[in-house]
């Protein structure tokens, strides 16, 4: 996609501040406007794609960064997070706290209002705004929740307090009605501590070959779930995911364990824990917790993980057949999107398959920092039923955010690259642009599969 009507900004020695913040602020809302032409009449359920920048932005230095500023808008950019997707017929508004700065506002009073925008510290990401905290906690006051209406939400990010209830209501784990929440959370509780009782806490004895040898490889497993992450080093911590991973197995034998689900666990487990356990996850001590508690957990954790992978089954039959279908989704979307990253992979001999697999089948649990993996996830669950699909679209912006540094790599090279991809210093605005791109690509080719068509 062009940016038609960006203008090329000249010399720095020829331009003053003020010029060159009143030339961010055209082309910012020029690209909103290239934007919205793009997916004029598509289905677009309300996502806002808006990030804030977490560091404080010193004037002096925009014009410094024009340059940089111009490339980040080329067509393999154009959905970052700093833009955002919605009707004309809207008021694209950006909220700091009680701020509101319009696009029916004059030219006049954007560049004013921007000017003081550059100035203030920014307060991290959208997940935390008020307007959003307020709209999250209007919904959830509600008898009945709209599911339609908390997806919207959800998907650029959930307040991390507010996160376990709303992951129970996304998943359809807990009901829409409040009235009925408690009782119902109360009976899949007493489900899954029966069926532990049934299964796991058995001698091995009662359990056939099978059986053994699936638990042998989950208990093998568990140790190396999430390594860099102190917390799931416990003992406690291991057996509760023990626990959760061979019940799960046991009741869904048509793919029964296999290596990756573990990390599936994590998220769910971590959140869950947020409720009774204060402070960061490397200072948490699952012992702090009666068993009660952690049966609670553990069954929360169960039966989350039970609707993620219903919708997802074949990625772990045998074989994995739905991850092998959307592994080649993703070669044909990074040819249609980048045809130089996508021919030089080619050139070189190298194979979706030996790197985006493990993307498919951890959910990139492996390759973010595991503090950036609830707010993804975030998204993941807000997609519902559409996240397989969606994954193709997340993983190909995750892919090409290297675009120039995978063209310089031969086969070996890019093969160590894709296996330790550098995010080791990512922040949440990283994630968000990833998002961003995903959302824009999406709406651009999800309703058009010829596009696709070699």
């Amino acid at each position: 996609m062009k940016n038609t009507g960006i203008n090329t900004l000249g010399g720095e020695d020829r331009q003053t501040k003020d010029n060159t913040i009143s030339g961010l602020d055209s082309r910012f809302n020029q690209t909103l406007r290239n934007v919205q032409g793009l997916l004029k009449g598509r289905s677009i359920p309300g996502k806002v794609l808006l990030t804030r920048r977490s560091d404080v932005i010193d004037p002096s230095s925009v014009s410094e960064k024009s340059s940089n500023y111009l490339r980040s808008l080329s067509h393999n950019d154009i959905g970052t997070s700093n833009r955002i997707a919605k009707s004309e017929e809207e008021d694209i508004q950006i909220m700091n706290n009680n701020t509101i700065v319009s696009k029916s506002k004059s030219s006049t009073s954007n560049t004013e209002d921007l000017a003081k925008e550059v100035q203030k510290p920014i307060m991290g990401a959208r997940a935390t705004d008020s307007a959003r905290v307020l709209k999250f906690t209007k919904l959830l006051s509600g008898t009945t929740i709209i599911s339609d209406k908390l997806r919207e939400l959800a998907w650029s990010g959930v307040p991390p307090y507010m996160r376990p209830n709303i992951w129970r209501l996304l998943l359809g784990y807990a009901p829409p009605n409040s009235d009925r929440k408690e009782g119902v959370l109360r009976r899949k509780r007493l489900e899954y501590l029966d069926s532990v009782a049934q299964f796991y806490d058995i001698p091995d004895t009662e359990r056939s070959d099978d059986e053994i040898n699936m638990l042998r490889q989950i208990a093998v497993d568990c140790p190396r779930t999430v390594p860099d992450v102190t917390f799931f080093q416990q003992a406690q911590v291991q057996k509760s995911l023990e626990r959760i991973l061979y019940t799960w197995a046991i009741r869904h034998p048509a793919s029964g364990y296999v290596q990756g689900i573990n990390d599936l666990a994590t998220p769910f487990l971590v959140v869950f824990l947020s409720e009774y356990l204060e402070g960061g996850v490397e200072k948490w001590s699952i012992s702090d917790l009666s068993p009660d508690k952690i049966t609670n957990i553990e069954a929360d954790c169960y039966w989350c993980l039970s609707k993620l992978l219903d919708g997802m089954q074949d990625h772990y039959t045998f074989a994995q057949p739905g991850i092998q279908r959307l592994v080649f989704k993703l070669k044909e979307l990074v040819r249609r999107i980048d045809e130089p990253v996508s021919r030089h992979m080619e050139e070189q001999g190298l194979e979706f398959l030996q790197f985006a697999f493990r993307w498919f089948n951890c959910l990139l649990i492996r390759e973010i920092p595991f503090h950036l993996v609830t707010r993804l996830w975030d998204t993941y669950l807000a997609e519902g039923d559409s996240l397989p699909d969606f994954l193709v679209y997340i993983f190909a912006s995750f892919l090409l955010t290297w675009s120039e540094e995978l063209q310089k790599l031969d086969f070996q090279e890019l093969v160590m690259f894709l296996q330790h991809v550098p995010t080791q210093n990512w922040t949440h605005q990283e994630l968000e642009m990833v998002l961003s791109r995903a959302y824009i690509w999406h709406s651009m080719f999800n309703n058009s599969p010829r596009h696709l068509v070699s």
